[in-house]
């Protein structure tokens, strides 16, 4: 195990890690120990699952990266950069684009439009560009006929894939997508794996409890145990999607 495992990560050594997590701790104040001394590298276009349950501390891990928790020990470093100050993070999250495990949390705007516009505009850019970067992404999202919907209207799924448009908007070189398909239909799952897979230039890191869903957007699939992700013990699930696209059997892999 141990051989193959060194072997099926020989690729990642020529790339450049992106983002390093090194030692990371976090504890809310007289609470348990919710991260304790994870290390994970995040190499240049590296597509990466953690199947992990809630209560793993995923959500948190996701927080700490983009700054709205800071460790409790340890370092985040992105690009080559200990981020440690409110200005480094926010370096940071201009290229570094979270999608919420709950849609409602990243849509803020009466209208759809006016969400996906949000970030072009404070990352500077005029209005006229920001629209055309926004028609551009939902075109890609095929939601262009979404612009001057009203957000609040929208079905979960429809919420899901306009608060992806807003992360895209941003165009970030890393994304963190946590339980993306949580409420999606079938339809739209399909979307989801089809998109992230046409994501070739960009890094991604999914958790996800969906393993079907990780064997078809990712290359590699950790779990998350006690604090820290086990990269020692990547989950070698086998493809089988076309088997089961009909959804008749229905199945589950431990």
């Amino acid at each position: 195990m141990k051989n193959m495992h060194t072997h099926s990560h020989h690729h990642q050594n020529n790339a450049a890690a992106v983002l390093a997590l090194k030692e990371l701790s976090f504890h809310y104040p007289e609470g348990p120990t919710i991260l304790d001394e994870l290390n994970f590298k995040l190499h240049e276009r590296d597509h990466i699952g953690i199947a992990a349950p809630n209560g793993s501390g995923k959500s948190t891990l996701f927080h700490l990266i983009v700054g709205l928790l800071r460790p409790t020990a340890g370092s985040i470093i992105f690009n080559d950069k200990k981020i440690t100050e409110e200005a480094d993070f926010k370096g940071l999250r201009r290229q570094v684009g979270l999608l919420f495990q709950n849609a409602d949390d990243q849509l803020f705007f009466p209208t759809v439009i006016e969400d996906v516009a949000f970030g072009p505009l404070n990352l500077g850019k005029s209005k006229s560009e920001a629209l055309e970067i926004s028609r551009q992404v939902l075109a890609r999202l095929d939601l262009t006929d979404f612009a001057d919907r009203i957000t609040f209207k929208l079905s979960g799924g429809e919420k899901r894939l306009v608060a992806l448009a807003t992360v895209l908007a941003m165009e970030p070189k890393v994304l963190l997508l946590d339980e993306p398909t949580a409420g999606l239909d079938h339809k739209t799952k399909h979307k989801l794996i089809d998109l992230l897979n046409s994501f070739t230039d960009l890094s991604y890191l999914v958790v996800s409890h969906e393993f079907d869903f990780l064997t078809e957007t990712t290359n590699h699939i950790y779990t998350m145990e006690n604090g820290k992700i086990l990269v020692d013990e990547e989950l070698h699930i086998h493809h089988h999607e076309h088997a089961h696209r009909s959804g008749k059997q229905p199945h589950r892999h431990i």
